[in-house]
């Protein structure tokens, strides 16, 4: 990892870069992808398969049989670790309901607004270098509590033609029963436009390579809407002379082996504990059965010396990551000088893995700087808000001249004259 000592905040926007991808080139790929299976439906995900995932499939679907079989595969150990971890996401997104709430805002008017679930929802799970089983609780379990009335799934399959047994068990446990063996751009394309097997959904939701963003974005200008723009997992840990090195070290390699283009960022005001964690880094790497996936991830990799954590956390505001750890003496008091960030991890004792399996809270978080305004998948991402008003005589008598004033000052007429010929009528001038 490339230390920067001091550097001057003129250079931050510099320092902080992400790895980039020629998006425009992605796009020309993905693009005709799209098309394909928007006109041919099923024979192109099919061909697609056979292309990108070497395997010739006679249905996409996956059948009784295969789920039943796969659910037997999964270690019971296993078993009950993903049920604890779906039942904290439960509990922890049970939380976020709202009552609907009715607020009179003048007397006679009443307002309120209600959540209502998106009724088809696809989620895409990728397969690549690790079955990714923890993004179907994140995604489906939220959207189970929402009400959504179809939720549909789809992730690419092995040479076998099969789908890794603990993304079936996953599935499931959640009671997900519509499984398509389709991955990359296909998959979104399918699930955006729908073919002769997969429904069209109103939403998508999930994780993927550059392919597969490019593909959701492209058909989110279409109308479908996506859960949120996602790029190479990050993380960012900002760490005082308190902070463990070890912990330090294995929350940067737990992230760094995400992907080659994934990024991991040490913030700290200790020159101590920079060489501490440099040879922690260099201790533990070789112990990864993905060393070389993390050792690539970490070119794109700093280590930040600044003279205080006031300073830290502005850097960390303008770099706004995904995750953000803050591995130091007082983290309640530094969690309050966040302001950028999509998941934030406190003290020694709270590793980013808690979140990506097991807290409770959701892994499908904003990268690439969009946590700047963009909020991780919650409860709220399966639901629209719906707003309701109602207005009695009474309270149309007290808000209908605004109103009549407000639309003639716009110079739309037909407005003013829905509020008066109701007035007039209530008056009795007209009859």
């Amino acid at each position: 990892m490339e230390v920067i000592r001091y550097p001057q905040k003129r250079v931050w926007p510099n320092i902080l870069q992400r790895p980039v991808y020629d998006f425009i080139e992605i796009e020309k790929k993905v693009f005709p992808i799209l098309e394909e299976v928007r006109q041919e439906g099923d024979e192109a995900l099919k061909r697609f398969t056979e292309q990108f995932d070497g395997v010739v499939l006679a249905s996409l679907l996956v059948t009784k049989e295969e789920m039943e079989e796969a659910v037997k595969k999964v270690d019971p150990e296993l078993r009950s670790a993903i049920e604890l971890a779906s039942k904290n996401i439960e509990i922890f997104h049970r939380s976020q309901f709202e009552t609907v709430r009715k607020t009179e805002t003048m007397p006679g008017v009443v307002c309120w607004r209600k959540s209502v679930p998106i009724e088809k929802v696809g989620l895409y799970i990728p397969g690549g270098t690790a079955p990714l089983f923890s993004t179907i609780l994140m995604l489906a379990v939220p959207a189970r509590i929402a009400g959504c009335q179809e939720i549909i799934l789809c992730s690419p399959p092995d040479k076998q033609g099969k789908l890794h047994p603990t993304v079936l068990f996953t599935s499931h446990l959640l009671g997900i029963d519509r499984i398509f063996k389709i991955g990359g751009a296909q998959a979104i394309a399918a699930m955006a436009y729908g073919t002769e097997s997969v429904p069209r959904v109103d939403k998508i939701f999930g994780p993927g390579n550059q392919y597969v963003t490019a593909a959701k974005q492209l058909v989110s200008k279409e109308g479908v809407a996506i859960d949120l723009p996602a790029g190479p997992s990050e993380v960012a840990v900002v760490a005082d002379a308190s902070a463990n090195p070890y912990f330090v070290a294995a929350d940067l390699l737990s992230q760094a082996e995400h992907g080659v283009d994934s990024q991991v960022i040490l913030v700290t005001d200790s020159v101590d504990l920079i060489e501490k964690v440099q040879i922690a880094v260099e201790h533990q790497i070789f112990r990864l059965p993905r060393k070389e996936i993390a050792k690539t991830a970490l070119q794109y990799s700093k280590m930040i010396l600044l003279s205080n954590l006031d300073e830290a956390m502005d850097l960390i505001n303008e770099y706004a990551p995904e995750h953000l750890i803050l591995s130091v003496k007082e983290p309640d008091k530094l969690a309050e000088k966040v302001f950028n960030a999509g998941s934030v991890f406190l003290g020694h004792y709270t590793p980013e893995s808690a979140g990506d399996y097991a807290s409770g809270t959701n892994h499908t978080l904003p990268t690439n700087g969009f946590a700047r305004a963009y909020s991780g998948v919650s409860l709220d991402s399966f639901v629209k808000k719906i707003t309701f008003q109602e207005i009695n005589p009474d309270g149309l008598r007290r808000i209908g001249p605004a109103i009549e004033k407000m639309a003639q000052a716009e110079g739309l007429e037909g407005h003013r004259q829905a509020v008066r010929i109701r007035l007039d009528t209530m008056e009795g001038r007209i009859k």
